[in-house]
């Protein structure tokens, strides 16, 4: 199932609205879609480079767009259409999961899992869900998506085809460091 959507990303990112395609499915998969954004921002950074902080932009608007529909579904919609969508990915144990952190950690949630790897529409529904302040979901998003999506875009900007594969093999790895570094971080500022 993924494969095809991946080259179908790839077809539309080499289009000439590929710029509108990549807003579309950045609000999707905040909100359903199920192939991360980046398969999509990195080959229409690396073709041209120069637009790479637009790119990371557009991602960024759409992808916290797409937060804000996740959210409304879980919120509003989450027997009709958050609990399918849930289930369609096999995600109720990350999502039991999720339900279970808000408690402890609220926001942190949302900073962290905007910034990995972790599938982000989870987060929005379940950020509904439990009925998270919407104003402090999106302020969180925002810094948690566009430091993802402005570190694949300057890296790739920065070094190019070289930083490819990497980001592409071990973005999971890159992320969760960076990850660790901001939990670590908060977890000193709690106890000085």
């Amino acid at each position: 199932m993924i494969r095809p959507l991946y080259d179908w990303m790839i077809n539309k990112a080499q289009s000439p609205a590929g710029e509108k395609w990549l807003a579309g499915i950045s609000f999707a998969e905040s909100s359903f879609f199920p192939v991360p954004i980046d398969l999509m921002l990195i080959p229409m950074v690396l073709a041209n480079r120069l637009k790479a902080w637009r790119l990371a932009t557009i991602t960024l608007i759409f992808s916290v767009l797409g937060g804000v529909a996740g959210y409304i579904i879980g919120a509003a919609l989450f027997e009709t259409i958050g609990r399918p969508i849930v289930e369609f990915y096999g995600y109720e144990n990350q999502f039991a999961n999720f339900r279970g952190y808000y408690d402890e950690w609220g926001i942190l949630i949302v900073l962290v899992a905007g910034f990995t790897p972790i599938p982000f529409k989870v987060v929005t529904i379940a950020s509904g869900l439990v009925a998270m302040n919407p104003l402090l979901f999106v302020a969180a998003s925002i810094p948690a998506r566009g430091a993802r999506f402005y570190l694949v875009a300057g890296l790739l900007w920065k070094f190019g085809e070289p930083i490819r594969a990497f980001i592409e093999k071990r973005l999971g790895l890159v992320t969760s460091a960076m990850v660790a570094l901001g939990i670590a971080g908060f977890v000193v500022l709690k106890f000085i």
